[in-house]
């Protein structure tokens, strides 16, 4: 899988239509939840888009401390279903807190996790806190990863 990292100004018409069908066909068609997807904050996200070559499998939006939440953010986490089970997850995580980590080097990173996915952003260094909370009509938890966990 090849990643990029776009600012919402630099992605191609192509890349944005791309992104956007990915989680509509994650988050509303197979998750059978109704929502606003556009939710105006992609203008300030930083767009972490992993391709298979032309065709783009996992992807995460990204946020400066402020823009989101008060530390830095990950959201949007969503992987092609016909793409799953190869590690692409992990693997635009990876990158996603990479970049957060060059760029805001102090600072922890704050994520909102579908429940069923604690373990597997524990597994990359985030911890629950707090109790849980349904979002969009399905339950998440906050997670934080402290800024000096280590890859």
């Amino acid at each position: 899988m090849e990643i990029t990292v776009k600012t919402y100004k630099e992605l191609v018409p192509q890349e944005l239509y791309a992104l956007l069908q990915l989680r509509s066909q994650v988050f509303v068609v197979e998750q059978d939840c109704v929502y606003q997807d556009l939710d105006g904050k992609d203008q300030r996200a930083m767009h972490v888009l992993g391709w298979d070559r032309d065709k783009l499998v996992a992807y995460t939006r990204v946020f400066a401390p402020g823009d989101y939440f008060e530390e830095a953010s990950i959201g949007r986490v969503v992987v092609s279903p016909e793409y799953r089970k190869h590690g692409y997850g992990k693997e635009i995580m990876r990158a996603s807190v990479a970049h957060l980590a060059a760029h805001y080097p102090k600072k922890d990173i704050r994520l909102s996790a579908q429940c069923y996915l604690t373990q597997f952003y524990g597994e990359l260094g985030f911890f629950e806190e707090g109790e849980s909370y349904l979002e969009d009509g399905i339950p998440h938890i906050a997670m934080v990863r402290p800024n000096d966990t280590v890859l």
